[in-house]
Parts: C-alpha cells; structure tokens; sequence
C-alpha cells in the first residue's frame, strides 16, 4: 500500500522520521558525555538537540498521521500504526518533559528527572521505531505498488506513467 503522503515519487514520512529521531538519540549521548566528563557544553548541546528533535517529530507525525489514515481499518496494520504512533506521542512527551525541567537550571544543567524522562524516551523509541520496520518490511506499508528490484527510478518518465 502505497502511502498519501508523497514527494518525488517517496513517502514523506520515512523521509522526515532519521531528523527527530537523530537528534533525540545524539541528545542522550551528550547527556551521557556531561555525566562522564561533567564538562559544561553538551548539557547545553543536549537541550537544543531536544528541543529541534521534538519540533521535527511534530512534524514527522503529521505526515506519519496522513498515512495511517489510509490504512484499512481492522487490519493489523492499523492496530500496528496505531500503537507506532501512539508510543512516539509519548516519546515526544517525554523528551518536551526533560526539556522543561532543564530550562529553569544553569546552562540547562539536566536534574534526575530531566534524564530519566531523556532515557526512558529513547527505550521507547527504539521500540517505536521497530514497530515502523514492521509497518514497512513486513506489511508493506508505504511501499509503492510498482516497487522490485528493476523498478524504474520514481523521477523516470516510465514511474510516472504507470503512476507509481
């Protein structure tokens, strides 16, 4: 099942999904570097790299919600969707929650909260993102009907013919 939401013949969603989720793990290795080295700098690093990953997730999850819309209802697509979904809301709560309790701190100096919320939030987008492969992989989600191995380029005139 091809997805709705389309740019150059590619899904936008999985496009947008690496920004949000790399900037919320590189966030958790530099509140991991801050713990090791105490050295000012990567706690700071650590809030804005939050902060852009929480604003790019919104973003993604517009587009992730414009496909899943289009999943027929009652399949295990959609209870998988449902729950991919539904578990990177609370991803992006969880990682606005360690943001705010870093803002009022000297250079955004993280508390026992503020890290906790950060290392519970990517656990849980490990696994969020493990139920997007699923979408993906094993129920061809987002994948365009005229997909192969000698599928034509999405740009080629021969793709947009056949309408893939």
């Amino acid at each position: 099942m091809e997805s709705r939401a389309k740019s150059m013949g590619h899904a936008i969603h999985p496009i947008l999904i690496v920004f949000p989720l790399g900037l919320l793990a590189t966030s958790v290795i530099f509140d991991i570097l801050y713990l090791i080295t105490d050295r000012t700098g990567f706690q700071v690093s650590a809030a804005y790299t939050i902060a852009a990953g929480v604003v790019g997730g919104l973003v993604a999850a517009v587009f992730g919600l414009i496909d899943w819309s289009a999943i027929p209802a009652g399949t295990r697509a959609k209870r998988v969707g449902a729950v991919h979904g539904l578990g990177n809301v609370v991803v992006l709560v969880l990682f606005a929650v360690s943001w705010l309790l870093r803002r009022g701190a000297d250079n955004w100096d993280p508390n026992a909260g503020a890290l906790v919320c950060s290392f519970a939030g990517i656990v849980l987008a490990g696994f969020t993102g493990w139920l997007g492969g699923e979408l993906v992989e094993r129920l061809g989600m987002s994948v365009s009907d005229g997909a192969g191995v000698n599928a034509p380029s999405s740009l080629s005139r021969r793709a947009r013919a056949r309408g893939a």
